[in-house]
């Protein structure tokens, strides 16, 4: 059974910062394409950043970049996201996701294992 279970969202101020983990079970999490999302009240989910399986490439949204880092530790079977700078626009619902596809993609519907997601609220 596949599992991936997300941490780390808050309530921060603008400005400020978190760091967001996906811990991934029950599968090879070395064969997978690993990615963020996110969702906003009355918005269509969004690509934020996706990681390479080698972890040596990484792909970032143009609202996020330069403020978001993606990774992945092997050995916890775990990717993070770095958030920076957050802004009130960053308050979302954050999703990590596994995709197969041997590329970055920025389409939800070529991930194929979801997490059930953690809410970042940016407010002062």
């Amino acid at each position: 059974q596949v599992q991936l279970v997300e941490s780390g969202g808050d309530l921060v101020q603008p400005g400020g910062s978190l760091r967001l983990s996906c811990a991934a079970s029950g599968l090879v999490f070395n064969a997978y394409v690993m990615g963020w999302f996110r969702q906003a009240p009355g918005k269509e989910r969004e690509f934020v950043a996706g990681i390479s399986r080698s972890g040596s490439r990484q792909y970032y949204s143009d609202s996020v970049k330069g403020r978001f880092t993606i990774s992945r530790d092997s050995t916890r079977d775990t990717v993070y996201l770095q958030l920076n700078s957050l802004k009130p626009e960053d308050t979302a619902v954050y999703y990590c996701a596994a995709s197969l596809v041997v590329y970055i993609s920025t389409r939800s519907n070529e991930y194929k294992y979801w997490g059930q997601g953690t809410q970042v609220t940016v407010s002062s």
